[in-house]
Parts: C-alpha cells; sequence; structure tokens
C-alpha cells in the first residue's frame, strides 16, 4: 500500500472523527489503534434485554458539523431521541431529598431551589463590573458574577459530574468559553444571553438530545467503516520522527514492526501517550502534555424491577451537588430517557462514583463502589428490593482534568506544534470532552490539514470557523 496522506494515532471517538473529516475532504488516511477494538471508552454492552454503555451515553447537540456527520453517514435514520418536555425533570439532590430543577429563568427564578437573597444576586448580575483573570477558576467566575448559590446549586454539580472536575480548580476560560466570552463582549452574562437571543432569534441553533437504535457503539460503527481510511488495530505507534516530507511513525504491529510515513500526524491518544512521543523531539511540548491531569471514575449500573421504585422516574435523572457529602456526582435513568435500554417493567439506573471531587474512591473495591451507589440512590428514589442485575465499569482516567492555567497550557501547546509543521493534536484533553465537542474540532483540524494539503494558507471560500474562545484554542493545536 502507499503511504497515506494522513496518519492518525488512536481510535477513540476523536481519532476517528478527524480520520472521517480528512478522507472525507479526499486524502488518503491511515489509523493506528492498539486495541483490537475501536471507540476507545466509548463501547456498549447488551444483555438480558439491557443495553448499557461504557462510556458517553449520548449526545447533546447543536453544531452543524455533527448534523452534517449523521446525515452523511445514514446516522439520522438510526438516531433515537430522549423524551423532552416538561414532564421530563432535571433533578438535583438538596437536603437528601431530589429537588426538580427547572431549565426556563423563569420558572428557576420562582423555584424554592434559591432563596430571595439568591435571585436577588442573580438578579443583580447586570451591574457587576466586568473582571477577572486568565487563571480564574469556574468557582471564582460564577461567585462573582452569580454568586455562591448559583454556584453550589448549579454549576458545581454540573462540573462534577458530565466532567468528572472541580470547580475549585477548574479554569473557567477552558471550561465555560461561552459564559467568559459574554462577559469580555457584553459586560454581562444576562445582557449578553438576551442580545445575542435577539440578534439570533428565527436562525438559534436546535439543541438535540439523542443515541442511536444500538446504542453510541453504532456512532463508532459507523466511522469505522469510512471509505479511504486503513484501520490498523492492535497496532501501538512507539517513535515518531520528522522527515524531509512530513512524518515518519515506527510501531509495533500484528505483523511485526512496521514503519509508516505521511506529510501529516495527528496524534488521538491520551496525553501521556502523546507526551511520551513527542518528548524525544521537543522536551518542553511533552512536558506540557505530560503535565495534564486525568479524574478515575466508576459507572455503576443498576437494573431494578419497576415496581420496585417508588419514584416516577419523570426526567433524566439527577446531579449532587458537593455540599451534600455524597461518592455520586449524579445519576441517569437510561431506561427513561430511551425506553430500549431495559425489558418492558424494568428500570436502569447509571450511576457515577468519583471525579475529582473524591478522588478517594479510585482504590476502592468494585464491591465498596456498587455499595454506595445503592447507599445513596435507595432513599433517593424509594427503592425497596435488591438490584436484579449489576455492571460496573472502571475508569482510572476517564476524563481530562481542564484544571489550573489551562487555557495558557493549551496555547503553549499550540505555540510548541507551530514548531513542527504537519503535527496535530486532536483529543479530549484540548476543544471539549464531549462526543459533539470532539466531531466539530476534528472538523476544524480537517480544514486546516486540507488547506496545507491543498497548498492553501487558509480554508476554502465559503468556509466559516467557529470564532468561540474554546474553538480557537483547538484551532491553535494544529
Amino acid at each position: 500500500m502507499s503511504d497515506p496522506d494522513v496518519i492518525v494515532l488512536g481510535g477513540g471517538v476523536s481519532g476517528l472523527a478527524a480520520a472521517w473529516w480528512v478522507a472525507r475532504a479526499g486524502y488518503a488516511v491511515e489509523l493506528w489503534e492498539r486495541d483490537a477494538r475501536l471507540g476507545g471508552k466509548i463501547a456498549t454492552r447488551r444483555a438480558d434485554g439491557y443495553l448499557t454503555e461504557r462510556a458517553a451515553s449520548m449526545l447533546l447537540n447543536f453544531r452543524p458539523e455533527v448534523s452534517e456527520l449523521l446525515a452523511a453517514t445514514g446516522l439520522d435514520a438510526k438516531r433515537i431521541a430522549c423524551p423532552s418536555g416538561p414532564q421530563y425533570q432535571r433533578y438535583l439532590v438538596r437536603g437528601g431529598r431530589l429537588m426538580p430543577v427547572p431549565m426556563r429563568m423563569g420558572a428557576l427564578m420562582r423555584s424554592p431551589l434559591w432563596s430571595l437573597r439568591g435571585k436577588l444576586r442573580v438578579l443583580a448580575e447586570p451591574l457587576v463590573p466586568a473582571g477577572g483573570s486568565p487563571d480564574e477558576t469556574v468557582s471564582e467566575f460564577v461567585v462573582r458574577r452569580l454568586g455562591r448559590e448559583v454556584l453550589e446549586t448549579a454549576m458545581e454539580p454540573f462540573i462534577a459530574g458530565p466532567l468528572a472536575s472541580d470547580a475549585d480548580r477548574a479554569s473557567a476560560h477552558a471550561v465555560l468559553p461561552r459564559l467568559v466570552a459574554l462577559e469580555q463582549r457584553y459586560g454581562s452574562l444576562v445582557i449578553g444571553a438576551v442580545v445575542r437571543r435577539l440578534l439570533r432569534r428565527g436562525a438559534a441553533p436546535v439543541r438535540e438530545m439523542f443515541s442511536f437504535d444500538g446504542g453510541m457503539a453504532t456512532l463508532i460503527g459507523a466511522l469505522a467503516t469510512t471509505a479511504g481510511v486503513r484501520f490498523r488495530a492492535r497496532s501501538t505507534a512507539l517513535r515518531v520522527e520528522r522527515t524531509a516530507s512530513g512524518w515518519r511513525v515506527d510501531g509495533r504491529t500484528p505483523e511485526g514492526e512496521q514503519s509508516a510515513r505521511a506529510r501529516h500526524l495527528v496524534l488521538s491518544v491520551p496525553a501521556p501517550a502523546a507526551a511520551a512521543l513527542v518528548r524525544p523531539l521537543d522536551a518542553e511540548l511533552g512536558g506540557l502534555l505530560g503535565g495534564i491531569d486525568y479524574g478515575a471514575l466508576a459507572v455503576v449500573h443498576l437494573a431494578f424491577d419497576r415496581s420496585a421504585i417508588r419514584h416516577r422516574l419523570d426526567g433524566l435523572g439527577f446531579l449532587a451537588p458537593r455540599s451534600e457529602g455524597v461518592p455520586l456526582t449524579g445519576c441517569q435513568w437510561m431506561s427513561s430517557m430511551f425506553a430500549s435500554r431495559a425489558p418492558r417493567d424494568k428500570a436502569l439506573l447509571s450511576c457515577y462514583v468519583g471525579g475529582a471531587r473524591a478522588p478517594h474512591t479510585r482504590d476502592w473495591t468494585d464491591g465498596r463502589c456498587i455499595d454506595a451507589a445503592l447507599t445513596v440512590v435507595g432513599p433517593l428514589l424509594g427503592i425497596d428490593a435488591a438490584p436484579q442485575r449489576v455492571w460496573l465499569d472502571r475508569h482510572a482516567a476517564a476524563l481530562p482534568l481542564y484544571h489550573g492555567a489551562y487555557a495558557g497550557r493549551l496555547q503553549a501547546i499550540g505555540e510548541r506544534l507551530r514548531r513542527w509543521p504537519g503535527l496535530h493534536v486532536a483529543a479530549n484533553y484540548a476543544g471539549g470532552v464531549s462526543v459533539r465537542d470532539r466531531i466539530a474540532c476534528a472538523r476544524a483540524l480537517a480544514r486546516r490539514i486540507d488547506a496545507a494539503l491543498a497548498g492553501l494558507r487558509t480554508p476554502a471560500a465559503g468556509v466559516t470557523l467557529d470564532s468561540t474562545p474554546e474553538a480557537a484554542l483547538a484551532q491553535g493545536l494544529g
């Protein structure tokens, strides 16, 4: 086989999406993955009529890049929408009980979730002068703009739950780029949100929450059959080297020691693996990548007879604030979100234990993780029976933690990469951890590679790149 145009190292969703977009532009791609299967942490398990997800359980989309990929791959026809509407609540643990969280500001201001003082503090947000620093944490930013109640009851649970992070250490610029941008442009989050809503009236992107028939593995399967991509499973890159015409990869494959050459090389492996590969070339770049920490997480899936749960399960699930002092960051009610995830008259709950907020759980036994989940959800949901089935998925390095001066770290990584033409990083430690973000960042990367391979300095006419700080940082990493 002739040398490809692009080599992608890593077959998780970041690498698969990058390979898909580059191949769609007409270039030959070779993707190396050390495991026998593709998809990274995304994997779907089927057993006894239940469907559980090892990691990502759904996709929340408002990006046109995702919509384009789904249409082109035929995945649109396989989508299963998550029910929406007022009857599908989001809950928060408050004082050992579940409290519904209104999703509209008017209803939220009438809710008992916040005290009168907390509500007045939110209303006073436009009067707060703009400020902050590039190294401001999420906690510092939210308290400064909206007050401590909003931090404790809204933002901290979100940072700890879906992101497995710690609001006291997470970078506001890296984790909340859109909110930071509103303050920088309009001086106020409330005013900025109102102005943007008025400017985008009738053209605002539709937010969709969905999975696929067959689970998230269906997305991986579609990306894994991309025409123009040669997939090399059980192939581990050991060395990368800059050559006169591009890049060379030496590694271990089922056929023995192999080498491959390409004009562009994309690192879609975890930060420690990327650091090990680049450190012989650039010690500073290797140090920057090697300094990225990850949070550990255990996902406990519990199957019950529906009659054993007194709660209506009329929603998506709940998040647990730090103030509740429980080891769970949250719980998704999977059988309420997607009826096909459990047999009729059964319920499936997915509980998340650990994260940066509870690092000690990393050393817990499987049994202790399961007991912790049952101890929390039992009283909250009124469960009076033992689970009929239990599955456990553990991730020692679940998600990268955007802690510290993270925006500065990404900027420094981008500056070092510019010293190495044709070398790119595309992974969830740059540009967002969600599947949506990975697909969108991969599209931006493919545009840059296309421009370089076509001998152009800028993307083709008519192409508009995302101008959010998050996207700007991601674009710098190429």
